[in-house]
């Protein structure tokens, strides 16, 4: 719900008077009394649930990451449990990254759930988010937190809510979640105290054992054959954590699995939130591989690999043959992975007897033309993990277990196995590398098995524009671009087109041949409307077909204040897809830029 000015400014004058004891939030506030955007910013809205958890840049205010909203939501995590989960059975797994605050707001956490008689089990040190996803189904625990901002800037911070399955909470969790914590106060007190980290009484650290049942889970996923170690050995590595989760289990399962010349970018290596050579700590932007890259030339590397601050995402940079290093997308990753799981299953003897692989919407098409290959049923689902993780949860409970083979969003997040229910950098990692490996007994690069691919199954380009959409004008931008485009296809779809508006005659131009509106759940194809064939929750998304193939997907971001554009292109050869591209782009960037 969005405040009004008025209401804004009474929101403002209220934590300015309940921080007035704490100098630092204090002087904070004090300084932006008098400047009307920055105060807007921070009190026109109270954090929500995005695609992944609710997310927001660190500051005071009610639209911001802070001891005060973190214990708010808490306590509606709090309730939440206490509704729906006996008081022996009231218990939640924590884990946190490295961003700045992350420790603290974990602790905060704890103190808040503990103070509500809630049984919390808590890493002793930052874990990934899929060792979360993990403890959770492990320790039997009604709830999972993680405390992270994912791949985002410095700046920001998250909180990640999980359920008991060990997935993401789905929408109407949110939404039940979202109201129980507006019915607390910003600044009611908890009854205990984190004390330097000493265990209270319903605070225990989660033990080695379940962080060493993790990798042994991990290691199940390998595909590899005794034979192949030899290669493994060989296999020229340069690992960056980008100054996040993954440094030590990464390093670990890899020297388990037998990696033994793996180089670790120093600069990158360690925890910090300040994140000094790769302000956005994404491995989906090449700036972030950069300095990866000039390692990995040093080195003459076969692969570089590059794992997100919470560790669920990774990127790959793979040597041409002149020695240069190309950055691969989330897409390329996701349909080597794909094709070199269903050919070592098949050359191993353990395909499912009806495999199942799973995408989002936004994910390229070639990945179903693989899965058609091999004879793989394909479901597509929304953005976000936890659908997938959902459905691997329904698989099981309608006796298909095992039958998942793999997962995978074109945002770089890949699980193989049923092990955890979220995107899992640290298993991704690994069949990455025994991938690479597995092609160079081979004598093949990962980028020549990429155009084999391509030459098999047809050329698609792949692109993702992202634009920026800050603050509440930028949020009103992005509905009314929505908006703008829905009520479009709505006079697309009519006979009688010479009314149209602008944004009609954009969808012209861009050759559309059919509409698929995720808010209304219809499809229009052939001069007429249909409800679409689909089994996803209703969310704010259209997708528009191309006449020549491929597809333009509009979404605003669930955690990010972006208008996310995904582009397919099929085409003959991948300078036409990039001469293709670039006219899409030029026609996205005449209603998107702001």
């Amino acid at each position: 719900m969005l405040r009004r000015q008025k209401e804004i400014r009474q929101e403002f004058e209220n934590w300015l008077k309940h921080v007035k004891n704490v100098p630092e939030h204090f002087e904070y506030l004090k300084a932006m009394e008098k400047d009307k955007k920055a105060i807007t910013d921070a009190f026109y809205k109270d954090l929500e649930f995005g695609t992944g958890g609710l997310r927001g840049i660190m500051g005071i205010g009610t639209n911001r990451v802070n001891v005060y909203t973190i214990s708010r939501i808490s306590r509606g995590v709090a309730a939440y449990i206490q509704k729906h989960f006996a008081g022996d059975k009231q218990s939640v797994a924590i884990s946190y990254d490295s961003r700045i605050n992350s420790k603290l707001f974990a602790e905060r956490t704890a103190e808040i759930l503990c103070s509500e008689g809630i049984k919390v089990f808590i890493y002793r040190d930052l874990m990934p988010t899929p060792m979360l996803s993990w403890a959770v189904r492990q320790l039997n625990c009604s709830a999972g937190i993680m405390i992270t901002a994912s791949h985002n800037a410095m700046e920001y911070n998250g909180y990640k809510v999980y359920g008991s399955d060990g997935c993401q909470i789905t929408n109407d969790d949110a939404k039940e979640i979202l109201e129980e914590i507006h019915s607390f106060d910003f600044f009611c007190e908890s009854k205990v105290t984190f004390e330097n980290g000493i265990k209270l009484t319903d605070i225990v650290f989660i033990e080695t054992d379940v962080i060493d049942s993790f990798f042994e889970a991990v290691k199940q996923q390998s595909l590899s054959k005794a034979e192949e170690n030899e290669t493994y050995q060989r296999l020229s590595i340069v690992y960056t954590p980008l100054n996040g989760t993954g440094n030590y289990p990464i390093r670990h399962i890899l020297k388990e699995c037998g990696f033994q010349k793996v180089f670790v970018v120093p600069e990158q290596e360690l925890p910090d939130g300040k994140f000094p050579t790769c302000p956005v700590p994404n491995p989906e932007e090449e700036k972030a591989l950069e300095l990866g890259v000039q390692y990995a030339k040093r080195c003459s590397a076969d692969i570089l690999i590059a794992t997100d601050p919470d560790c669920d995402r990774v990127g790959v940079a793979a040597p041409k043959l002149d020695g240069s290093y190309r950055t691969l997308s989330g897409n390329e990753i996701g349909v080597l992975l794909l094709n070199y799981i269903c050919k070592k299953r098949l050359e191993n003897g353990i395909m499912p007897s009806k495999p199942v692989f799973m995408k989002s919407v936004v994910t390229t098409e070639l990945a179903e033309r693989i899965a058609e290959h091999y004879g793989i049923k394909t479901i597509n689902l929304l953005t976000g993990f936890k659908y997938i993780g959902k459905q691997i949860g329904r698989l099981e409970q309608d006796g298909h277990k095992g039958d998942f083979l793999f997962g995978f969003e074109e945002s770089h997040g890949y699980l193989s196995g049923d092990y955890v229910r979220d995107k899992d950098g640290v298993g991704a990692a690994l069949l990455i590398c025994e991938m690479a490996a597995y092609y160079k007994g081979k004598r093949k690069t990962l980028l020549e098995v990429l155009d084999e691919i391509y030459e098999e199954y047809g050329y698609c380009l792949n692109a993702l524009r992202a634009y920026q959409f800050e603050g509440e004008e930028g949020a009103k931008r992005m509905h009314e671009i929505m908006e703008n485009i829905r009520k479009a296809c709505k006079s697309f779809s009519e006979a009688n087109k010479k009314n149209g508006n602008d944004y009609v005659k954009w969808l012209e131009e861009c050759g559309v041949s059919y509409i698929e509106d995720y808010y209304a759940q219809r499809r229009f194809e052939m001069n007429r409307w249909s409800r679409m064939n689909i089994e996803v929750p209703i969310t704010n998304m259209v997708k528009l077909g191309l006449q020549k193939g491929g597809s333009i997907i509009l979404r605003p971001s669930g955690t990010e204040p972006k208008m996310k554009v995904y582009l397919s292109i099929w085409a003959c050869s991948y300078n036409e897809a990039i001469k293709l591209k670039r006219e899409k782009i030029a026609l996205i960037d005449k209603i998107c830029t702001y």
